[in-house]
């Protein structure tokens, strides 16, 4: 990546066949995938590899920041887990103390503002991981270059859809898919 352009902020987020992040009680378990998966594992260990910043809400920074640094995320996915916790991590929460997750910085500024800042300036890229509530603010103001959606072959009845409460339409180009043997489907869009 290089440190001499402005940085462009990617999302990447999961969703079931009826458009919710996760299910009415906050459950994201439906997209995860059993060590056996090498297929996905090999393209998630793939993804990680790009380098930057991540970005999240406090939601998923807590579920992530109580997985990635144990003994059973680096024995399951060790690569992953290595870059997780070596790469650097901002949270936006108005209501944590603290972030203790190794190299996190925790913000309490406004998301959008401190977005539009951040795509000015030079510097790594940044991938929202998740982070469904932070996804559709910047969605909604056109702060996200790409957005990778994986696509569950899962129907949830009801959950916390990924674009309610968007106030215009925001018209996406798809730029790539990829169809994988469990039956997700990733599909890569732009802001056209």
């Amino acid at each position: 990546m290089s440190q001499t352009r402005k940085r462009q902020v990617g999302a990447f987020i999961h969703i079931s066949l009826d458009g919710y992040y996760c299910d009415p009680r906050g459950d994201i378990s439906f997209a995860h995938r059993p060590p056996e998966d090498t297929e996905w594992h090999e393209f998630v260990r793939g993804n990680a590899s790009s380098g930057g910043m991540l970005l999240f809400g406090r939601k998923t920074y807590e579920k992530m920041a109580a997985w990635w640094p144990t003994p059973m995320a680096a024995q399951a996915m060790p690569v992953v887990a290595a870059r997780m916790n070596n790469m650097p991590k901002i949270v936006f929460s108005r209501t944590m103390s603290s972030a203790d997750w190794s190299n996190t910085t925790l913000v309490k500024d406004d998301l959008i503002v401190t977005v539009r800042r951040m795509k000015r300036e030079t510097g790594p890229d940044v991938a929202i991981l998740g982070s469904g509530s932070v996804v559709r603010q910047l969605v909604g103001v056109r702060l996200i270059d790409t957005l990778q959606v994986v696509l569950n072959p899962v129907a949830l009845g009801a959950g916390q859809s990924l674009f309610a409460g968007l106030t215009k339409p925001q018209e996406l180009a798809l730029t790539n898919t990829r169809v994988f043997g469990n039956g997700s489907v990733v599909l890569w869009y732009a802001p056209r």
